[in-house]
């Protein structure tokens, strides 16, 4: 397994990143705990969750699972860089969600109680709060930080607007910031790179793209429809993009098949080709699809390979000069 730094923190961690939004709703505990053994028995150190996963009556169930698992002890806690999330509504009762100094603290005791540890790795914003000053946001996180709850912090879903708003107050506050952004980024998807990509690296932060596959858009979808597959390769995000994307899903699964790579691990190794990415996130169902993972770490694109992907899935462009000459 391949490290890297996270954004300009000296923290280190893999080149994928485990999701863990299935465990419980789709996956069970037990062949949760199977995935997370088998991805640190790979050097994959990094796993991904939030409060809300588990959703509606369930949610936080995917923390409760988890801290089950570093429960069980071996050293699974220490060998983990564990990142959270909060912001979704985890109750109807006002300030059980978002982003105000009361809910930061409640939210982060009771992740540490379900998650079963004394501290969070990263604890990351899973939206922007546009009613509480960001001066509030981080006097909570200092808080935190000096009560040794959390040690970094990071956001999920910023705009570029946003990084730079909570980077620049951080700033005056003398405060570390963020050091990381979860942003829906793939080929299919590719808005990042207008701005989110540029202020990250602006302000030095690691990159964590989630749906890199585009809900299977970019797994083999149409190989999978051939075999048959067809409920799994229409679900989701893929179903209403299939049709009019179609002549490029062909000319990119007829790509992979002469580079002799599953399409899932190439869309993956593009990513980390990308600048200021650190790590997308992975969530796999099985064995092979955790190896895939693995694997796209050891996928090199050369600079061809990457222009006939761009001829496929073009850029946005760059920002301004998208919008403007």
């Amino acid at each position: 397994m391949q490290y890297t730094q996270l954004g300009r923190s000296g923290l280190k961690v893999s080149r994928v990143c485990l999701g863990t939004m299935n465990f419980g709703p789709v996956t069970t505990a037990e062949d949760a705990h199977v995935i997370m053994d088998a991805a640190l028995g790979h050097g994959i150190n990094f796993f991904d969750t939030a409060n809300v996963y588990g959703w509606g009556e369930n949610r936080g169930r995917t923390e409760q699972i988890i801290g089950e698992w570093l429960a069980q002890g071996g050293k699974r806690r220490e060998r983990t860089v564990l990142a959270t999330k909060l912001y979704g509504e985890m109750g109807d009762w006002p300030n059980e969600g978002k982003l105000s100094a009361l809910n930061i603290r409640r939210a982060c005791e009771a992740s540490l109680k379900r998650l079963q540890t004394d501290y969070i790795d990263i604890y990351q914003m899973h939206h922007i709060d546009r009613n509480t000053p960001w001066d509030e946001i981080w006097d909570a996180m200092d808080v935190l930080r000096q009560q040794g709850k959390i040690l970094y912090v990071g956001s999920s879903n910023f705009a570029g607007w946003h990084i730079a708003q909570a980077s620049e107050a951080a700033k005056r506050r003398n405060h570390l910031g963020l050091v990381s952004e979860q942003s829906l980024y793939n080929l299919v998807e590719r808005s990042a790179e207008l701005e989110v990509l540029p202020a990250a690296q602006h302000y030095g932060l690691g990159v964590i793209p989630w749906s890199p596959l585009h809900g299977g858009l970019l797994g083999g979808i149409l190989k999978k429809q051939a075999q048959g597959d067809v409920k799994r390769s229409t679900d989701g995000r893929a179903k209403d993009m299939l049709e009019r994307l179609r002549p490029a899903i062909e000319a990119w699964e007829a790509l992979c098949g002469e580079l002799n790579e599953q399409p899932a691990d190439v869309a993956l190794a593009w990513l980390m080709h990308q600048p200021a990415v650190t790590a997308p996130i992975i969530g796999p169902r099985t064995m092979a699809q955790l190896e895939g993972g693995v694997h796209a770490t050891e996928i090199a694109l050369d600079a061809e390979v990457l222009a006939r992907i761009d001829a496929i899935f073009p850029p946005k462009g760059a920002a301004p000069e998208a919008y403007a000459w």
